[in-house]
C-alpha cells in the first residue's frame, strides 16, 4: 500500500495494522481451544478472547495517541468521546458466536474516525489469513493487493451475503432475485463485498458503529456504496452509536437493493 503524500494519518494506519495483527494472534491462540464465555445480555456472548484482543488494541493505539477517544464493544461507553474530533471505533472480535462455534467467519475490526468520517480501516480474519485495510483516498487492499467491488449490474443472480443468525423471514423478498450466502461477521461480510467476493450485503438490524465503521470505509475505498435503511450515508461517533439497517454494494445495484430492503421491511412480522 503506497500512501500519497497528502495522506496525513500514516502513523494511525501503521498503529491499527500492528494492533490488528497482535490481536489476531491472541485470538488464534484460543481459537478451537479453551476459553471462558459469559453472556453480556441475551444472545450476546463475550469470551476471554474478545477481552484480550480488546486490551491489546486499546493499549497499542492509546499508548501512541492518548488524547484520542475510544468506542469499543467491550468497554463501557465514555461520553467524553463526543467532544473529540479523533476517535477509534473497535470491535475486537466481530462474530463472537462464530468464534465460539469454531466457524472461521469472524474478524478484528478497527476504524480511526476524524470528525465523524472513517480515515483508516482494518478488517482482519486471522483464521483465514485475510487482512483487509483501507485509508481515505488511498484505496482498499486485501493482503496488500488492491481490491474493488464487483461490477455486476443485474440484481437477478447477484450474490447477497447475509447473517448466519439474523431471522431469515425478511430475506424472503430477496430469494427470487439473489443467491443468498450466509456469512458470520458483518465486518467480514463488508470486507468480502469490498473485494468482490459477493456483490452485496444487507442487514435489517439496528447495527452498532463498531460492527460496520471499518467495513464502510473499506467498501467506499473499493468503489462501492454503503447507506443505512433510509438510504443515507453514515457518520460515526454519534451519541447513540447505532444505525438502522445497512445496504452495501456497488453503485449499480444500490438503488434496486434499497428498494427491496424497503419492501422487506414492509412485510408484516
Amino acid at each position: 500500500m503506497n500512501l500519497t503524500n497528502s495522506f496525513q494519518y500514516s502513523e494511525e494506519l501503521a498503529a491499527a495494522e500492528q494492533a490488528a495483527h497482535d490481536a489476531g494472534a491472541a485470538v488464534m491462540s484460543l481459537f478451537n481451544g479453551k476459553f471462558d464465555v459469559r453472556e453480556k445480555s441475551k444472545n450476546n456472548p463475550v469470551t476471554t478472547a474478545d477481552l484480550e484482543a480488546n486490551r491489546i488494541i486499546r493499549q497499542r493505539v492509546l499508548e501512541l495517541f492518548p488524547a484520542d477517544g475510544w468506542l469499543s464493544e467491550e468497554d463501557q461507553d465514555n461520553p467524553e468521546r463526543l467532544a473529540l474530533s479523533r476517535v477509534w471505533v473497535v470491535d475486537p472480535i466481530d462474530g463472537t458466536k462464530e468464534f465460539i462455534e469454531g466457524v472461521p467467519q469472524f474478524a478484528v475490526s478497527i476504524a480511526f474516525v476524524v470528525d465523524g468520517r472513517p480515515q483508516v480501516a482494518i478488517v482482519y480474519n486471522p483464521a483465514k489469513e485475510r487482512f483487509y485495510k483501507a485509508a481515505l483516498g488511498q484505496g482498499a487492499f486485501l493482503n496488500d493487493e488492491t481490491i474493488h467491488v464487483s461490477s455486476r449490474r443485474d440484481i437477478n443472480g447477484a450474490s447477497l451475503l447475509v447473517s448466519r443468525s439474523e431471522p431469515q423471514r425478511k430475506f424472503q423478498v430477496f430469494v427470487d432475485h439473489c443467491a443468498i450466502r450466509p456469512v458470520g461477521s458483518i465486518a467480514y461480510r463488508l470486507a468480502k463485498v469490498a473485494g468482490g467476493d459477493g456483490d452485496a450485503t444487507i442487514t435489517f438490524r439496528n447495527i452498532h458503529e463498531w460492527d460496520i465503521c471499518a467495513g464502510v470505509l473499506m467498501i467506499e475505498e473499493a468503489g462501492g456504496k454503503v447507506v443505512d435503511g433510509e438510504g443515507k450515508s453514515m457518520r460515526f461517533n454519534r451519541e447513540l452509536p447505532k444505525h438502522r439497517g445497512v445496504v452495501a454494494t456497488n453503485s449499480l445495484l444500490s438503488e434496486g437493493l434499497q428498494n427491496l430492503w424497503a419492501d422487506a421491511m414492509a412485510v408484516k412480522k
